[in-house]
């Protein structure tokens, strides 16, 4: 049975493809791979995360960005679009076009069934790559888990919340965000009943 080759794109390939493009792809060492569409709670998790940072990060050198703002990753091997993204300082982009950042000090992933994998496994590892990189976040959707990943000299330190009474505590940024306003107007399913 014969296969079809694979299309492989070089970095600048894929970039002038995808700044002309209708919908986002990210970029994996040479494929192009389609974004889908997230779920209410995936878009209403990021929106929360993303307004919390802004008016926390309100008159700081730290800048939240959403969805949009594509990350650069290992000189050109990889590009993503994590659903927060926060930069402290001046933002380093990789040309003149300013939409694809080098420099994240933060990046908050909203887990879905088709990605959760991907973001705990090897996206995770190739942000490990990015040395402005300070934390990583994971946020579940369907229950209350958050966890979050702290960087500290090469090691990585985790620690997990999993009650809306805590608060997601950030030094990358220096804030904290109440677990609350993280899941606020989500449907979470009923905690089973204790027998």
């Amino acid at each position: 049975m014969a296969t079809a080759a694979l299309t492989r794109y070089t970095p600048e390939e894929y970039l002038a493809l995808e700044r002309n493009a209708e919908f986002k792809s990210e970029y994996l060492d040479g494929r192009i791979v389609a974004m889908t569409g997230a779920s209410i709670a995936h878009v209403t998790i990021t929106g929360n995360v993303h307004g919390e940072l802004r008016t926390r990060l309100r008159g700081t050198p730290c800048r939240p960005f959403m969805g949009d703002m594509r990350v650069q990753i290992g000189g050109g091997r990889r590009y993503t679009y994590p659903d927060v993204v926060v930069v402290c300082g001046e933002p380093r982009f990789m040309d003149g076009a300013l939409d694809t950042l080098t420099n994240p000090a933060l990046i908050v992933e909203v887990l879905s069934p088709t990605t959760e994998a991907y973001d705990r496994g090897e996206k995770f590892q190739h942000y490990r790559s990015i040395e402005s990189l300070r934390e990583y976040v994971l946020i579940a959707q369907d229950r209350v888990l958050v966890e979050r990943f702290v960087r500290g000299g090469d090691f990585w330190t985790l620690s997990t919340i999993e009650s809306l009474d805590a608060a997601l505590e950030l030094t990358s940024v220096d804030c904290s965000i109440p677990l609350r306003e993280i899941y606020y107007d989500v449907e979470l399913p009923a905690a089973p009943a204790v027998q």
